[in-house]
């Protein structure tokens, strides 16, 4: 019989990250948006932060894609 365990991959997946602007003031906004915001981190018009691409992080900007930026970056 062959063997049927998996391997872990020798070479790690390379980790994209997104980097994410606040483009739209949070004056305004619903108190949600203003969570969303806060919660990826982003405090001031036009501050930048860097996080891991993740389903978790992307649902967040789904929530406000009218108020941030998003770019997509290899390693960080």
């Amino acid at each position: 019989m062959g063997d049927k365990t998996k391997q872990a991959p020798t070479s790690k997946q390379e980790e994209r990250f997104l980097r994410i602007k606040l483009v739209r003031s949070l004056i305004g906004r619903p108190p949600k948006h203003r969570e969303v915001a806060r919660g990826l981190g982003l405090r001031k018009l036009n501050s930048v932060v860097t996080r891991k691409d993740c389903p978790e992080i992307r649902g967040m900007i789904n929530k406000i894609p009218h108020l941030v930026e998003v770019e997509v970056i290899g390693k960080k």
